[in-house]
């Protein structure tokens, strides 16, 4: 259950709570100059703050035309099993929604515990029709 001191915003965290929420919540950790590029490039955000700390977050990157694709959904470990990440979610959903045009492709990763969250969302496995890949180095 959200605490009524849970307020959502549609601002990028700062730098400090972005590189924390995802090496908190089991994300890769980043560097500072890659947190910098994805608070200034990214297309929205949807960030929870608890007593003026972010404490859940996600973001979509993409064209604004047809392509959009969710990023970095992230809820600190002590703030999980409260509905944080689905009220993210909805957020980005609703803010390619409010903006796009009819037909947008939405995508995501979906690690293993946010799983049950995407489908039960209307997220469905792309594969065997495409999957996803990564350029290795």
């Amino acid at each position: 259950m959200t605490d009524a001191t849970d307020q959502l915003v549609r601002t990028p965290p700062t730098l400090e709570d972005y590189l924390h929420l995802r090496a908190a919540s089991g994300l890769t950790p980043k560097t500072a100059v890659q947190g910098e590029g994805a608070l200034a490039g990214s297309w929205c955000w949807s960030v929870v703050r608890h007593e003026e700390r972010a404490v859940a977050m996600g973001r979509v990157i993409g064209d604004g035309g047809w392509y959009f694709h969710i990023a970095d959904m992230a809820t600190l470990p002590e703030h999980q099993g409260r509905g944080l990440g689905r009220r993210v979610l909805t957020d980005l959903l609703a803010q390619i929604e409010e903006v796009a045009p009819d037909g947008p492709y939405v995508t995501l990763m979906a690690d293993a515990p946010g799983r049950p969250l995407y489908a039960s969302t209307g997220f469905v496995e792309t594969a065997p029709t495409s999957l996803g890949m990564r350029l290795e180095r």
